[in-house]
């Protein structure tokens, strides 16, 4: 029988996969609502730590992030049941989708409503960066680091590049300040920039199974990155078209969970139910492996002091990213009218109530599909 933990941590995932839409940025903003403010699980420190230590690991981040906080309520078990909670419900919405898709040869009309949930997303994703920005900055050279890096993410760098960079470069600069006791402030990281219905090629289940491992294992950054993958491991292959591929990218988006759950969808094209299940096996077993491996690690990386030096660089690197997100989202998703007003009513809901995350999320969708039923 569950206990109470592994109890509690599969209801808060299964929520959490239910209506976690907007990308890994949103789903972390949101955990830290579910996890650190509601719940305090653990402290908005360890969290951060965290989230630091996942952006440098293969495999999407918001995901690999519920296992760590599953890992550290329940254990082990509480790894497992977390990120399969987290990703069932997209799983199971994608199938459905896949299996509409394959039988009527088109999408189903819901971009109202995703109108109405990227703007209010971004109010999420601004308190969570205010709370975690907090604890990052912990000194003058802390945030020249996380400056630099919004400057490089927003000039397009690699995220993984722009986070290692940081890390290192901090860590051996507090290292040789804390070693020397010496004027060392003008040392400085300027190294830091160190739908359309075809016949659909058939694929074993097996095979299918282990290019999608192949991806899940090499897989960095957020999920977004994704099309680069699948297009030069399905479309050069000749498996599905690009047509077909950006119909699957926008599923994984429009559902709530991880964007991975695209696996699912284009598994269920190639090979039917049974293709779904291994693809969406495939893509997501690296990411159990890799943070079952890693999470009895970072206990001991927070105790070594030269190992503290790179943790703070790389956690003020990750809020700065997540600040390059959410500057990239709002200029693509505040192009009108009707989207300022959602996103305004989302920071009075965010900033001045205590209502939950996913009510503004509800919320953010149904004045969507109002605002555009009425202005059409």
């Amino acid at each position: 029988m569950m206990n109470s933990k592994l109890k509690e941590v599969a209801q808060v995932f299964f929520k959490l996969g239910c209506f976690a839409f907007g990308g890994p940025a949103a789903h972390i903003a949101m955990m830290e609502d579910e996890i650190i403010e509601k719940r305090k699980w653990m402290t908005r420190d360890y969290f951060l730590d965290l989230i630091g230590t996942t952006n440098l690991i293969p495999g999407p981040n918001s995901t690999e992030m519920t296992m760590h906080c599953g890992y550290e309520r329940a254990g082990k078990a509480g790894l497992f049941v977390a990120g399969i909670a987290f990703i069932f419900p997209a799983t199971i919405i994608t199938a459905i989708l896949a299996y509409l898709y394959v039988k009527y040869g088109q999408l189903p009309e819901v971009e109202p409503f995703i109108y109405g949930i990227k703007p209010a997303v971004l109010a999420i994703i601004a308190n969570a960066i205010l709370k975690l920005g907090k604890k990052a900055v912990k000194s003058t050279e802390l945030i020249i680091i996380g400056v630099l890096v919004l400057v490089v993410s927003l000039l397009g760098v690699n995220e993984v590049v722009a986070l290692l960079s940081a890390g290192v470069i901090g860590m051996l600069y507090f290292y040789l300040k804390s070693k020397t006791q010496s004027n060392l402030n003008s040392i400085s990281p300027f190294f830091l920039f160190l739908g359309v219905n075809t016949t659909i090629a058939k694929v074993s289940t097996l095979k299918l199974f282990l290019i999608f491992l192949k991806v899940g294992a090499i897989l960095y950054g957020s999920g977004y990155v994704l099309f680069a993958y699948l297009d030069a491991e399905l479309v050069t292959r000749g498996l599905i078209t690009r047509a077909e591929l950006i119909d699957a990218i926008a599923i994984g988006q429009f559902t709530p969970g991880p964007v991975l759950s695209t696996s699912t969808f284009i598994g269920y094209q190639l090979s039917g139910f049974s293709g779904a299940i291994m693809a969406t096996a495939g893509i997501f077993l690296p990411s159990f492996l890799f943070v079952l491996i890693l999470n009895p690690f970072i206990p001991k990386m927070q105790k070594s002091k030269i190992l503290r030096y790179f943790l703070d660089s790389v956690n003020i690197a990750a809020v700065a990213v997540m600040l390059a997100v959410l500057i990239v989202m709002a200029k693509e998703t505040l192009m009108e009218c009707q989207s300022i007003v959602i996103a305004l009513a989302a920071i009075f809901l965010t900033f001045k109530t205590k209502v939950s995350t996913i009510w503004t999320i509800l919320i953010g969708a149904i004045l969507g599909f109002l605002l555009l039923t009425l202005t059409k």
